[in-house]
């Protein structure tokens, strides 16, 4: 296939797609690359999601309940990531994984990740916040397009590109100059384009979404923003529970808030409900929160 049409005209989600589609190089060893428009370092979104399809590729008959990660060391985005499965154990009910990212003969990143048989059992959840839909808020893309004259050139390029999950933000903060709010945000998204019924493939799309606003929600009372350039923010860690089904293309509620944040890092939690209030998983986060442009109060 030769690519001919504009880079404009092809569906993100369909590269995000190919992005979790890893090559098989052994029984347990999965490859897989970052797209171009990378940026210094790999997204850590796409470690999970990577790691996670690699999980998946060694597990039958059972969907992903929970996965709890460490990010080791940056991600080299011009160089494969290697992944390599351990089948821990495969019990009647339960499978566990553990999944080992390679760079330069490295850890990047481990994971671990537990599957499960279809079961029913006792029910109940937290209550979805009451906030406004989606159609009444401005999309993410048009908030970081009003800005984009404003910022440096290689972080302009990277902040206006195309993305493969769409975000409506109900409390945006001033991405150049915010001001000091509660460190709670809630935020609308959904991909793009769905990937229909396929439950690993859409457990793979929300991990990756999922590392995208969360460690903002640390930060939020500090007046400080990373596109100032004195902000130095990573993941540390990420875990992920599973509670139910939903369709990547439907508008997802993700609700987030830290409770702390010490020692240059800061902890948060997320949970991400369907439109319809229902609560189809639980995240939380530490990162580190470093503040390089000199005295903060």
């Amino acid at each position: 296939m030769t690519d001919a049409s504009p880079q404009a005209d092809k569906n993100p989600v369909e590269d995000l797609i190919d992005l979790l589609d890893l090559e098989r190089i052994e029984m347990n060893l999965f490859r897989g690359h970052s797209p171009d428009v990378s940026w210094q370092r790999v997204f850590g979104g796409q470690v999970i999601g990577q790691a996670l399809v690699a999980a998946y590729r060694t597990v039958e008959n059972r969907v992903c309940h929970s996965l709890h990660a460490y990010f080791i060391r940056p991600g080299d985005p011009k160089i494969p990531i290697v992944y390599e499965v351990d089948r821990s154990r495969d019990g009647k009910s339960f499978s566990t994984r553990r999944v080992v990212a390679i760079q330069h003969g490295k850890q990047i990143f481990n994971l671990a990740a537990s599957f499960q048989v279809e079961e029913e059992g006792f029910e109940h959840q937290a209550t979805m916040p009451d906030v406004p839909q989606p159609e009444d808020l401005p999309k993410e893309s048009e908030l970081r397009k009003a800005i984009e004259d404003k910022l440096p050139e290689a972080i302009g390029v990277h902040f206006a590109r195309p993305r493969p999950i769409e975000i409506r933000p109900v409390n945006p903060q001033d991405y150049i100059d915010p001001a000091p709010v509660e460190p709670v945000q809630h935020v609308w998204f959904r991909a793009c384009k769905g990937v229909g019924d396929d439950i690993p493939l859409s457990q793979c799309v929300l991990a990756y979404a999922s590392d995208m606003t969360l460690l903002d929600t640390s930060v939020r009372p500090h007046g400080v923003s990373w596109v100032s350039g004195k902000l130095q923010s990573a993941s540390l860690d990420h875990a992920m529970w599973f509670h139910g089904p939903f369709q990547t293309d439907d508008w997802l509620l993700y609700t987030q808030d830290s409770p702390s944040a010490s020692g240059a890092r800061g902890f948060n939690r997320g949970s991400i409900y369907t439109r319809d209030g229902k609560l189809v998983a639980s995240v939380a986060q530490e990162g580190l929160i470093r503040y390089r442009g000199g005295e903060k109060a």
